[in-house]
């Protein structure tokens, strides 16, 4: 096998702002594969939250490489050969999905043959509006012609929660996601915030403390009378047995489960458990988008809105229209 790896900066449509950062652009990888011929790409999209950065993907990557050209190509050593390295999530999904894709092409196998999931002919996703002052939202839902989704979701910070919220819902009849990205920090002043929202078509609110406060978790939930979802809760090797005493449901991102393979794991168990699945996105192309897409037989949410933002995406793998998202190839 041969690998490579390129950076490349995503230009936003507009600034990016959660409750923990913002951004104006992004810089993610393309990982390629090149295996008897037939040549894989996966995406790397490093999150701060989960200590990735540019300077570690890149170095993680340059260690590794070498050792990658000579592993074992038979999918189940690949796959424990990958996981023994230890590398950062993000890039061991970008790892992993190119070998995939490579392996695809090269063997002749249909990718959903090899994932053993349903083709999915079409996946409606959520559009979700960054954190900016209550009286931006009507200009921007309009600029942005966001009446074509059914679901929005909101990036929220504790203090000026209400006033987005209730701006939104001016707009349309849609049901509002909303994502604290772990903004509150009191589980009793969240308890008591949550009141406020009974007037509004709220669908469930996502991560509102931070993941590692279990015991406020499962406090949390036994006093909510909405669903809470979990998201920074959700890595790679997550514990369900805490997990749904503390959620009704999870959002997977593959950037955070490390692989196809792990991300379809956590989504089947989640289901087993009888949690809601979602599966969301970073910033990225849609060449990742599309590996996220792959998974939408397995959920009932998802967030792949993630390379709607982005004004310079090289690789046009998804159409979206009214909301929802198609193969483009």
């Amino acid at each position: 096998m041969e690998w490579k790896l390129e950076k490349i900066k995503l230009e936003l449509k507009y600034v990016w702002k959660i409750s923990r950062n913002t951004s104006e652009y992004k810089e993610n990888f393309i990982v390629s594969c090149q295996l008897n011929g037939a040549i894989g790409k996966g995406e790397v999209a490093p999150n701060i939250r989960y200590n990735e950065t540019p300077e570690n993907i890149a170095e993680a990557f340059t260690k590794a490489e070498q050792g990658l050209k000579d592993c074992p190509t038979e999918p189940a050593a690949f796959e424990k050969y990958l996981l023994d390295l230890k590398l950062p999530n993000a890039l061991r999904f970008g790892i992993e999905s190119a070998f995939v894709h490579a392996h695809c092409l090269q063997a002749g196998i249909d990718l959903f043959e090899f994932l053993e999931l349903e083709k999915p002919k079409q996946v409606a996703s959520c559009y979700t509006l960054p954190i900016m002052e209550p009286s931006a939202i009507a200009g921007f839902y309009k600029q942005y012609g966001l009446n074509r989704f059914h679901f929005l979701k909101v990036k929220i910070n504790d203090a000026a929660a209400i006033d987005m919220v209730n701006a939104l819902c001016k707009l349309g009849n849609h049901p509002i996601m909303i994502d604290a990205n772990e903004a509150w920090k009191d589980v009793d002043e969240l308890i008591r915030f949550l009141p406020k929202l009974q007037a509004y078509p709220i669908e469930f609110i996502e991560q509102p403390l931070p993941a590692a406060e279990k015991a406020a978790y499962e406090y949390l939930k036994a006093k909510s009378y909405l669903p809470i979802m979990g998201d920074e809760s959700v890595l790679d090797q997550p514990n369900f047995d805490e997990l749904e005493k503390q959620f009704h449901g999870i959002n997977m991102k593959l950037m955070k489960a490390g692989g196809y393979l792990n991300g379809i794991r956590i989504l089947k168990e989640a289901k087993a458990r009888g949690l809601k699945t979602m599966i969301g996105c970073m910033v990225e192309t849609t060449l990742g988008i599309s590996s996220a897409w792959n998974l939408g037989s397995l959920v009932q949410y998802a967030d792949l809105d993630g390379c709607l933002i982005v004004g310079n995406d090289p690789f046009h793998l998804l159409k979206e229209e009214n909301g929802i998202f198609y193969q483009n190839y």
